[in-house]
């Protein structure tokens, strides 16, 4: 509110001037009295003064007190000056007029009024604060007592309840013990719940939740967190920080750990761990990583107990504990069939088994190994493992001599000991089994058993005919003679080892070979040791694990379990096992993943430790001898023994002047992606017993990808050998006519099995070569016999029509086969 002097002087304005002698008494002006929201309003002010009597004309008058404006404020210094001029002597002031009188009494009296009111409103305001916080202190001071009485009840009804169940508890065993005893559990068992369950009728009539017992104020109390973290502080208090001791805890630190992870084991703080790095001088970051020597002096400084373990650890406990003398039985003898290739070994086999499996190896000798159970007339099973003959199978050969308990070294009288020999010897030494030398090939012309126990002496084998230890048993393959006595030389030996094993445990075995077929996935053929593997079993080989699908014995039948010393094709594995890793079943899938993926990671270190150092010593080979000229090649095969087999034989052909690279080496049959690699570097690809199929054949054709197929390990290793000496005679390729499907199998008499085939592609020709293929694996390589159209022999069936087909010496075809047709052509190849 302004204030704003509007008294006007007559003098001034030239008006009509008056003389009085006597000072006028009263001033009044208009005061400008502002409200909020921009409204005003003028007010007529008076102002008397007091004449004194007998005072001289200087002299200044008595004023009376000032009306009291709440808001007006105090005049400007223009204003002051225009009064103290009215003021001087001799001035005369006109009186006020009736109307002015009135004016100034009834702004006097409204502004008296405002003060009163504003005055009432206050002490109203300020005696309603005092009973507002009188009545909150109140309430304050009652919740508190309500609060304490509350505790107070419960902590007395707990102690009531629980000194009156002490009672009734006693009551009720003395009158029990007064009573006749009960005569049975039962009885007694009855009664304890009976009490219990009064007890606890009891509690709940006196404990109730009603909705009185819910809305009564005094039934309010604390929740028990609360009262938990208020006894907490309490303790706090009392005990003090200083008297907190330190948990002391077994901290488990790996081969390196994050400082994070660290400070969660020791359960402190990450900042202090980094702190106390920081004294060391070392700078680190929460997230980073320490080595285990380090992370023990941390933990040691904070006074924890360390344990270190390695990544290694995760593999203790795969292979189970030696088993109880009470809990082993009996098993069947393990035995391995060794010797030089072309010896007999697989006709020996076959004979003892009654079968004819050397007639489905190409070539006729072995290029697989083989695990077959036999029992023998006298009703005992013997567990046979028959290994390749070929130089190149080293591996197999000692993979088969690891696991055996017992060795048979077939050796051909008309051939004597032969470089394979001698090396299956040193297989068997260096497994310490037992021998058994089976002089095989007697009715043979040029035979001579005293010639090979002769040369057997060279190499510390002296057979018991000569006065030595090791038996010898002349027997023949073809005409069947001498096997009994083999069997009962290995029965004998068997008892004399006493083989036993537990059945009642987990599966515990060696993968002995491992392929990957179509539409059954990767296959395993493994040999249980001991333990018994069943269907569901979780079972980890090498980097692979599988959930046991399918169990295959050697005769081709599902099995539901296999014990000590059974083999068998196990399928489920989520990859192709290693030939020779150990296998064992897991409790769970968790267990399963850890043992995979640590070996997934070292054998990633070993190959970047092996490709680090080819690649150092292939830069100094390159600055010794520049111009060393390479063949780069592919090689895929039907089963894991084969391409390692393939692979070793390969790696010895290279010199100074020409060696081989092999880029890829797999098991399966060849596909597309095999091609863009072969492709990509410029390299040939290597078929073993396996085929390419369309789309590979395809990508080949267009990208000028040359893919050759062998069956006998034989002409590959010479076929490559002849290559890169230079030396190529006119070799043997192959013309592809077409393919046909077998539709139906008719079984004709006098002719045999007659397959009936649509060609599918290409064309089919009489008397070309021909190859039955089973899911991209080739089962037979030979000659057409027959080609008919309905009743007429043919020269050639072309796409799209039907025909009819039989084989030279072969009769096992099958529904859904490929028959693939080819020419054979010599061309003679040049570098």
């Amino acid at each position: 509110m302004s204030e704003i002097n509007e008294t006007e002087d007559k003098t001034a304005r030239g008006g009509r001037k008056m003389t009085l002698n006597v000072r006028r008494t009263v001033e009044s002006g208009h005061v400008r009295q502002s409200f909020s929201h921009g409204r005003s309003k003028s007010v007529l002010v008076e102002k008397k003064k007091r004449r004194a009597v007998g005072a001289t004309p200087a002299a200044q008058p008595v004023e009376e007190p000032k009306p009291k404006v709440a808001t007006a404020p105090e005049p400007a210094p223009a204003k002051r000056e225009r009064d103290d001029e009215q003021r001087r002597p001799g001035v005369v002031l006109r009186a006020l007029s009736d109307e002015e009188k009135d004016a100034r009494l009834r702004a006097l009296t409204e502004s008296r009024q405002r003060e009163a009111i504003e005055r009432e409103k206050a002490k109203e305001e300020a005696a309603n604060r005092v009973v507002t916080e009188e009545v909150k202190a109140k309430e304050h001071d009652e919740a508190l007592e309500r609060q304490k009485k509350e505790e107070a009840r419960h902590e007395a009804e707990a102690e009531a309840r629980r000194k009156g169940e002490e009672v009734a508890r006693k009551h009720l065993v003395v009158k029990e013990e007064e009573e006749e005893a009960p005569r049975t559990q039962e009885a007694r068992h009855k009664k304890e719940r009976a009490v219990k369950a009064r007890a606890g009728e009891e509690r709940r009539v006196r404990g109730r939740l009603t909705i009185t017992n819910a809305l009564d104020e005094e039934q309010r109390q604390r929740s028990l967190a609360s009262l938990k973290r208020h006894r907490e502080r309490q303790k706090k208090q009392t005990i003090g920080p200083q008297a907190q001791l330190k948990i002391q805890r077994d901290v488990v630190i790996p081969e390196v750990i994050t400082i994070q992870e660290l400070a969660n084991r020791m359960a402190e703080r990450g900042v202090d761990v980094i702190k106390y790095l920081m004294k060391d001088g070392e700078m680190h970051k929460i997230t980073d990583v320490i080595d285990s020597d380090t992370a023990q002096l941390i933990a040691e400084e904070f006074g924890h107990v360390v344990r270190r373990v390695s990544e290694a650890d995760v593999e203790e406990g795969f292979i189970g504990a030696e088993d109880i003398a009470e809990d082993v039985e009996p098993r069947a003898p393990v035995v391995t069939i060794m010797g030089h290739v072309d010896h007999g070994k697989t006709s020996l086999l076959d004979a003892i088994r009654a079968t004819n499996v050397v007639s489905q190896e190409a070539g006729g000798i072995t290029q697989h190994i083989g695990a077959y159970q036999v029992v023998t007339p006298a009703g005992q099973k013997i567990t046979f493992i028959d290994t390749p003959g070929h130089e190149a199978f080293t591996a197999m050969r000692q993979r088969g001599a690891q696991v055996t308990d017992i060795v048979v070294l077939v050796v051909a009288a008309d051939d004597g000991v032969k470089p394979q020999t001698v090396e299956a010897i040193n297989h068997a030494k260096a497994a310490q089994v037992p021998m058994i030398v089976a002089i095989n090939k007697i009715d043979k012309q040029g035979a001579d058993p005293q010639r090979v126990r002769t040369e057997l002496l060279s190499h510390e084998i002296v057979v018991e005919s000569l006065g030595g230890d090791t038996l010898e048993i002349e027997v023949s393959a073809l005409k069947k003679t001498g096997l009994d006595r083999l069997l009962e030389a290995i029965a004998l030996q068997a008892e004399v080892l006493e083989l036993k094993a537990n059945p009642n445990r987990p599966a515990e075995g060696v993968i002995v070979e491992a392929k990957l077929e179509r539409g059954r996935g990767p296959v395993g053929t493994a040999l249980v040791q001991r333990g018994t593997l069943h269907l569901g079993d979780l079972v980890v080989a090498g980097s692979a694990y599988g959930r046991v699908r399918a169990l295959i014995n050697d005769l081709g039948e599902q099995v539901k379990d296999a014990g000590p010393s059974v083999p068998v094709e196990v399928l489920g594995f989520d990859s192709a096992p290693e030939a020779g890793d150990q296998f064992a079943v897991v409790e769970n899938e968790a267990r399963a993943r850890e043992i995979t993926d640590y070996r997934l990671r070292e054998r990633r270190k070993r190959l970047a430790v092996a490709g680090q150092r080819g690649s150092l010593e292939q830069m100094m080979t390159q600055l010794k001898a520049a111009g060393t000229k390479e063949f780069t090649l592919l090689v895929k095969g039907d089963v894991q023994g084969s391409v390692e087999a393939i692979v070793a034989a390969l790696d010895k052909l290279g010199t100074d002047e020409v060696r081989a690279r092999i880029i890829h080496a797999g098991v399966g049959g060849i596909t597309e992606s095999d091609v863009g690699l072969a492709s990509t570097s410029g390299a040939v690809i290597l078929g073993f017993n396996v085929r390419a199929n369309s789309q590979a054949r395809e990508a080949a054709e267009r990208d000028g990808v040359e893919i050759r197929y062998y069956a006998v390990i034989y002409d590959l290793v010479d076929e490559v050998k002849q290559a890169m000496s230079g030396l190529l005679a006119p070799t043997r390729r192959e013309t592809f006519l077409g393919n046909a499907e077998i539709l139906e199998v008719f079984t004709i008499s006098k002719v045999g099995k007659v397959a009936g085939c649509r060609v599918t592609e290409g064309k089919v020709e009489r008397g070309a070569q021909v190859r039955l293929i089973r899911d991209n694996v080739v089962v037979h390589e030979g000659k057409l016999s027959t080609l008919k159209r309905f009743k007429d022999e043919v020269k050639e069936v072309v796409a799209g029509q039907e025909c009819g087909m039989a084989f030279e010496g072969y009769q096992d075809m099958r529904q859904g086969d490929v028959i693939e047709c080819f020419e054979v052509e010599h061309v003679r190849r040049t570098l």
